[in-house]
This record gives structure tokens, sequence and C-alpha cells, in this order.
């Protein structure tokens, strides 16, 4: 029997047409019959955050999915969406034409060398929980069993993170 999960996607891209590229991604999710895009957050325009000097700024959202993919083929997935649009990982935090990772799926903690669940910075980056909170202030993140409109809080400023577009 298939079972139905609630996910959330963080999207993010600094390359090219960075809205098209998040547009497409979230179309190449829905063209998946295992996947249904439930909301999507507003769009935040952010500052870079590591990597290299002088990278563009990202566009960043979340989509909540219901999926009855488990997470190593929502993982495959999401890379191959990445791949499609160009990706490339030359650099860890190097500028991108798309980035899709698992936040949350459902309450599953994991941590192997494939996948860490949640994901394991989340709970550090406003351009993450800003869209989170957008779209479920209440979601409880299982590791630190806080909500994240709690989180998003104890950060110290959402600066560098700007709301840009309701919808897209």
């Amino acid at each position: 029997m298939e079972v139905t999960v609630t996910a959330y996607l963080g999207l993010g891209s600094n390359l090219g047409d960075r809205l098209e590229n998040l547009r497409g991604a979230r179309k190449a999710l829905r063209k998946n019959p295992a996947v249904d895009i439930s909301a999507s957050a507003a769009l935040y325009e952010t500052a870079p955050m590591g990597g290299p000097e002088r990278q563009p700024s990202y566009l960043n959202t979340v989509l909540k999915i219901r999926t009855t993919l488990t997470p190593e083929r929502l993982l495959s997935l999401c890379l191959q969406i990445e791949k499609d649009f160009g990706r490339q990982r030359k650099e860890r935090w190097g500028p991108r034409t798309l980035d899709i990772d698992i936040l949350f799926f459902d309450t599953v903690i994991r941590v192997d060398s494939d996948l860490v669940l949640p994901h394991p910075r989340l709970h550090e980056r406003t351009f993450v929980l800003c869209p989170l909170v957008d779209l479920d202030p209440d979601i409880i993140h299982p590791v630190v069993d806080q909500r994240v409109e709690e989180l998003l809080l104890r950060l110290d400023a959402t600066e560098g993170v700007q709301r840009v577009a309701e919808l897209w």
C-alpha cells in the first residue's frame, strides 16, 4: 500500500533566468504523478550565504508537496530536475541555475551519506525559514522540537532576505 506524506522542498536559483528556473522546476515536479504541489510560498531575493565572493543574489522559495515517493526517490527526482536545468556541482555553495533541497519529509529523521532529514541547516537559514513560515508557521522541526516560526524568530535578522513576489 502506498503511503502519501507531506514534504517541503526548498528551491533556489542565482544563475540564468532565476524566475524561469524556479517556474520550470515547479512544472517539472508537477509532471510526476507521484507529486502533488499543494502550496507555493512567496519568492524571496536573498544575498548569497557562503561560497565564492561576488555571486549574484538568489531567488528562493518553498513548495509544500504531497507525495507517494520514498525519500530516496524524491531526492533522485530533485537531482534529475537540477541536472536538467544545467546544475553543475563544481564548488560547495557556488552559484547554480537550480537547487532543490528536501527540507522536511513528514517527520522523518534520517542521517546517512546520501540524505539527511530534516535538512541539516534549515534552522540556520532565514532564506528557508521565511518561505516555510509563509506556508505553515506551525511546522515542528522534529530534531530541535520547535515550530519553524520560533526558529525564524531566534535568528538575529532577516537582512539580506526580501520578499519580492507573492505569486509566481
